[in-house]
């Protein structure tokens, strides 16, 4: 279906094109006379979209782009599990179950994930976004004036469905299972037309089941080797999500030629959840905190958000694109904890709620003109309001508060303000370049009972990125880019109220946040040299560096708090970092190769990374998390014999060991990730994919080691991962 889109794109405009000349001839070698009897010049439009590869080629800053045809591919149910497989990004977490989108091997907030070119809401996680909802995928390795250059590693912007790309309503109905436990989906989308709107309306009902457990083993030990504390604690849980999404899409073309866009976005998702926990002490002067515990939660989550732009069209060819959009979010959460003694005696319950509000309103536009064949200049602003308001409570059986703010409303309020220009030139059919700038200002307070919090941020970046076409070798071009970027401190990082932890200590810490935290300010240079093949393929060889100030680690501390000594993790700026990396794409088609060749194509990368944080020793003195290297390979072959499509890939990523601090060593292990499908076309309208996801369900392992005032405490953590089962129904109609 993705390979027509293109071609009824071609035959639509070129149609519209047609019905436009004023006197069409039957016979196109008959020419057509004017009033004066002179032959009348005759112009043949062709058009059409741009292919992925082609818009790839064509940007004078590097950018990738992934339609749907590589979002169908695997017929996978969330956005995080497509991400996964683009070059250079990686997601934490274990197999199944998410985490945060990494470019570059950097999590923590150095990859910028975008939700139509703006920030999504908080809370929001691409998890829980289907690929049903989703038009394309564009991936920047530097950062562009006209996005946020909060991306120091680089910019994901998922682009929500469109409507003009579709002519029939498509229906997908899928199944997923996971340990015996069903997952249904029911995904639509209807396209249509009246007049001069036209619309798209796309939906998904989903639900889903999951059962985890864990095991941890935490040891305390003294420099002389004595054991002061051992335990062993295995936790298990099982929860039910339903969730509905919408993103409709309506488009109005003006007399004038102005378009005005409108799409919202609702998400809403529901979970009940129950777990226990089983602790055994072998080796202790105190008794433990408990010897079991349980615990049932309730929680929802629903986001709505709208999009919307006015496009106007000026003489010269220039336009003006006008932004605006608004949202609110609602976050509720609830659940009660029951901890007992190896007597079966209720020893401690905890009755935890948080209950947040976000709301925030943007603006923003851009003005484009042309300035000559292949030269393009654009400038423009953005303007962001938001506010939170959060109340967390959390209470002890004899309802006693467990910190000192429990209960009280804590709100925070955040202005952004940006200006940036942009000038796009082909300076010759060999060498085109792009100048940016952007200003952008940040400005988070908060009020709470412990008085009124405030933080700024200023960052200017200037932008340089260029493209050289090699004479004589229209397929090969060489891409370099110079830029500053930054990271800033979160909401969260900035005024967070407490999360205690239920089993407090060094490798297990309460976290808080420091309202005095200053961004990250990042230096980069990137590079590429790419060969293009045929219409989709690509061979790619690049790298990249980072010179980070102001880093923002999270360091560990223990401390007198209201309920006793406890250990405590706060984020503060240690100083300075370095990162670079190369990185490898080949992407082609078995035939560009070879005449007689399998039907089959081939994507494959690699990448690997080195950094150092100054201030701490080596030699694992790395950025948070990232690993050293990671890679991709995907194969897909269609059956000459039957309308039959089989595929995988497969993902890898080594054991990651860094010293976090002076005091902390974090590590986990290998991800080893393998899916496959199979595609049955049973005619042009209608197809069936058996997928299966994470095949191998290795186990997920890791270690958290902290030595300070002379002792060491370390918790080594498995948790076993699962494969899952997909078949999948898709019909157009």
């Amino acid at each position: 279906m993705s390979k027509l889109i293109p071609l009824a794109c071609a035959a639509m405009l070129a149609s519209g094109a047609a019905g436009a000349q004023t006197a069409p001839s039957e016979n196109p070698q008959t020419p057509v006379l004017g009033k004066d009897g002179k032959p009348v010049q005759q112009v043949t439009i062709t058009g059409g979209r741009q292919t992925e590869m082609e818009e790839r080629r064509t940007s004078t800053a590097a950018k990738q782009i992934y339609g749907r045809e590589e979002l169908d591919r695997n017929g996978d149910s969330n956005i995080g599990d497509v991400l996964k497989r683009l070059p250079g990004v990686t997601i934490g977490g274990r197999p199944g179950r998410g985490g945060d989108v990494r470019m570059r091997g950097l999590g923590s907030g150095y990859t910028q994930v975008l939700l139509n070119g703006e920030r999504p809401p908080a809370g929001f996680s691409m998890e829980s976004l289907s690929p049903d909802q989703v038009e394309r995928i564009e991936v920047m390795r530097g950062p562009v004036a006209e996005h946020s250059t909060r991306a120091i590693a680089g910019t994901i912007n998922v682009v929500l469905r469109e409507g003009y790309v579709q002519r029939d309503k498509q229906l997908k109905l899928s199944d997923s299972i996971e340990q015996g436990r069903h997952s249904p989906n029911v995904s639509l989308t209807v396209p249509g037309k009246s007049g001069k709107l036209s619309y798209s309306l796309s939906g998904s009902i989903m639900q889903n089941r999951q059962h985890d457990r864990g095991e941890t083993h935490n040891v305390d030990t003294l420099d002389d080797g004595t054991v002061v504390k051992e335990q062993e604690v295995s936790d298990r849980s099982s929860g039910i999500t339903k969730g509905l999404h919408l993103t409709p899409r309506f488009t109005y073309k003006f007399e004038n030629g102005d378009t005005l866009n409108l799409q919202p976005f609702l998400m809403a998702n529901r979970s009940d959840s129950g777990s226990d926990s089983t602790l055994v002490q072998p080796v202790g002067q105190m008794a433990p905190e408990y010897n079991f515990a349980d615990q049932q939660s309730h929680s929802s989550m629903s986001f709505l958000r709208g999009f919307g732009n006015w496009l106007h069209r000026m003489d010269g060819n220039a336009k003006l694109d006008v932004k605006f959009g608004g949202g609110i979010g609602r976050r509720n959460s609830e659940s009660l904890r029951n901890q007992y003694d190896s007597a079966g005696t209720l020893l401690e319950r905890f009755t935890d709620t948080d209950s947040t509000r976000d709301r925030g309103v943007n603006t923003g536009g851009k003005y484009t003109r042309p300035l000559g064949q292949g030269h393009l200049l654009a400038a423009g602003w953005e303007l962001e309001a938001s506010r939170r308001e959060q109340t967390k409570v959390e209470l002890d059986k004899e309802g006693k508060a467990q910190f000192a703010d429990s209960g009280d409303n804590l709100t925070a309020d955040t202005r952004r303000a940006a200006v940036f220009a942009q000038d796009e030139w082909d300076i010759t059919p060999q060498f085109g370049v792009y100048l940016g700038a952007r200003w952008e200002g940040i400005r988070t307070s908060s009020k709470r009972s412990a008085g009124e919090i405030e933080n700024t941020s200023k960052v200017f970046s200037p932008l340089l990125h260029g493209v050289w076409r090699i004479p004589g070798h229209e397929k090969d071009q060489v891409r370099a880019s110079l830029t500053k970027s930054y990271k800033s401190p979160n909401v969260q990082d900035l005024i967070a109220l407490p999360a205690l932890s239920r089993l407090n200590s060094a490798t297990r810490p309460d976290r808080t946040g420091n309202p005095d935290l200053k961004p990250e300010l990042a230096t980069g240079l990137d590079f590429a040299y790419e060969h293009y093949i045929g219409r989709s393929g690509i061979l790619s060889a690049g790298g990249f560096v980072r010179d980070i100030d102001n880093l923002i680690r999270r360091e560990l501390t223990l401390r007198n708090t209201e309920l006793g000594p406890r250990w405590v993790s706060t984020p503060g700026n240690i100083g300075h970092a370095r990162t670079a990396g190369i990185e490898l794409e080949a992407k082609f088609k078995l035939t560009e190769f070879m005449t007689d060749a399998p039907d089959m194509d081939i994507r494959s990368n690699y990448s690997r990374f080195r950094s150092k944080v100054d201030g701490i020793p080596g030699p694992d003195n790395r950025l948070d998390q990232q690993a050293k290297q990671t890679a991709n390979l995907g194969l897909d072959y269609r059956l000459k014999a039957a309308p039959l499509t089989l595929g995988g890939s497969y993902n890898w990523t080594p054991a990651i060991r860094v010293q976090s601090s002076l005091t902390q060593t974090v590590e986990v292990g290998r991800k080893r990730a393998l899916d496959w499908y199979a595609l049955w076309k049973f005619d042009g309208r209608t197809q069936l994919r058996l997928s299966a996801n994470n095949v191998l369900a290795e186990d997920a392992i890791g270690s958290n080691l902290v030595y300070a005032n002379g002792l060491a405490a370390r918790a080594d953590t498995l948790n076993p991962t699962f494969t899952v089962w997909s078949l999948r129904l898709e019909t157009k109609f």
